[in-house]
């Protein structure tokens, strides 16, 4: 039996900075937005910026979410630099 999983995404600048558009974690690691920021951030160097200084917006399952907001086996979830217009 496989293990539930998460599928992640990164767009715009995250993507290019990080140097990936996708990955697939354990969903049983991640009960919220917030665990799963904390977790990615920990590997460090460029990753660390997703939970530091510069905003980053979330969607799980293309909907806007919260880092409080819960995370499912199955979910997608998606982080994005804010979109500024002018």
């Amino acid at each position: 039996m496989t293990e539930p999983t998460l599928t992640v995404r990164f767009f715009a600048r995250l993507r290019e900075e990080l140097g990936t558009e996708t990955l697939t974690l354990p969903a049983s690691e991640h009960q919220t937005v917030a665990d799963l920021l904390t977790h990615l951030a920990s590997r460090g160097g460029v990753w660390a910026q997703l939970t530091g200084g510069q905003p980053v917006m979330v969607a799980v399952n293309q909907s806007m979410a919260k880092p409080s907001s819960r995370v499912q086996p199955g979910d997608e979830v998606a982080f994005f630099p804010p979109v500024t217009g002018g």
